[in-house]
């Protein structure tokens, strides 16, 4: 399967500021790649040094087999973008700004931004001044995939929707990708990555700290253990690999990366009401990494 996207030590500088450094993954054909990271870990920058938005400093990022800087222009032509933040012209319609945003490609697309707008419940005879932002975020998602792209760049997509919007924006991706369009998708909502994503790329600080299949990540030896008690250990326990110890109450939790029949050992030795042995979400898994 051939690499989309092909990122090699992209480097992005604010004067000293650090936005990304060596940004180094790839993205393979038909794949619904994760971006995960929280606010200000360099997702952004990343993306928008990607599509040329921004200079790099150093690196290179390749889309379907091009320079994406040098051959920029002819590449957008099959890339739909849709940034963290949306703004418009503010005195056109939804319909005027839609149409506006297919004449730079070549077609008919009338149809397509119709079924678009009728999905996302978007009335296209209203300003744009006059729509909420989750009303802009959905003029954004019908202008990035309106000219059917092969190259779907997602920014934070969901901020503004509300939880059935975003549904039907997952369905949305999904049957895109199942058309043959391949996704990045940013996000530092865990819960999207995990229903939608493949692989990950987690960024801290502007550097990727660590790529993973989401069902590896998942499958990982990493368990979430909860104890109930009225007697429970004041201190964490001093077996190798417990993270994110917490006591609430009468209740901790953390996690495990280790032997479980170890552990069994140990909690053997504790008064207990009740025990919990299970699966971390990707949310959990990703406070570890931060760690």
């Amino acid at each position: 399967m051939e690499n989309i996207i092909e990122f090699s030590k992209l480097t992005k500088y604010y004067g000293d500021v650090c936005g990304c450094k060596d940004i180094n993954f790839t993205v393979k054909q038909g794949e619904i790649f994760g971006f995960i990271g929280p606010n200000g870990a360099g997702k952004s920058t990343t993306l928008r040094t990607m599509l040329g938005l921004l200079y790099p400093t150093s690196g290179s990022v390749n889309i379907f087999g091009k320079d994406a800087i040098k051959f920029g222009p002819e590449l957008r032509h099959d890339i739909g973008y849709l940034p963290s933040e949306v703004f418009y012209y503010d005195n056109m319609t939804v319909k005027q700004l839609l149409h506006y945003a297919a004449s730079f490609y070549h077609g008919n697309f009338e149809d397509r931004i119709q079924e678009l707008s009728e999905l996302m419940e978007l009335d296209l005879t209203r300003k744009i001044s006059d729509l909420s932002y989750g009303n802009k975020k959905k003029v954004g998602i019908v202008q990035g995939l309106l000219h059917h792209p092969k190259l779907i760049i997602l920014d934070e997509p969901t901020s503004g929707l509300d939880p059935l919007m975003q549904q039907k924006f997952f369905n949305l991706i999904k049957r895109e990708n199942d058309n043959g369009a391949t996704v990045l998708f940013s996000s530092h909502i865990l819960s999207e990555v995990q229903a939608l994503c493949d692989r990950v790329a987690i960024i801290k600080d502007g550097v990727i700290i660590d790529i993973q299949n989401i069902k590896e990540l998942k499958k990982e030896t990493y368990k979430k253990i909860t104890l109930v008690g009225t007697d429970l250990p004041t201190k964490q326990l001093s077996l190798k690999g417990i993270t994110n110890w917490e006591t609430i109450d009468h209740t901790v939790t953390f996690l495990y990366n280790g032997s479980i029949k170890q552990l069994l050992l140990e909690l053997q030795k504790i008064k207990l009401d009740d025990v919990l042995i299970e699966n971390p979400s990707l949310e959990e898994i990703f406070m570890h990494y931060y760690e």
